[in-house]
């Protein structure tokens, strides 16, 4: 068989044990993880701050709840 065409084979089949094995290797991280699911990351989400200066919105007003309903029911009828 020719050399060019005996270093192509070579080189694919390495390509696919390389494949395989890094495949065996995501599997058996997978089943890891599923044995131990404690140890997993956690991804923790930060609190997002309600306005500019940074500050939270604590529970809104009965009045102001009552006029921003009477606010968006006005512009629905202007329009």
């Amino acid at each position: 068989m020719h050399p060019e065409i005996l270093r192509e084979l070579a080189a694919q089949r390495s390509q696919e044990m390389r494949t395989q094995a890094h495949r065996g290797a995501l599997a058996r991280m997978s089943r890891r993880r599923h044995r131990r699911p404690e140890v997993a990351d956690e991804f923790a989400v930060p609190a997002i701050p309600d306005y500019v200066d940074g500050s939270f919105r604590s529970e809104p007003a009965a009045d102001q709840a009552a006029s921003e309903a009477g606010q968006a029911s006005a512009v629905r009828h202007a329009a």
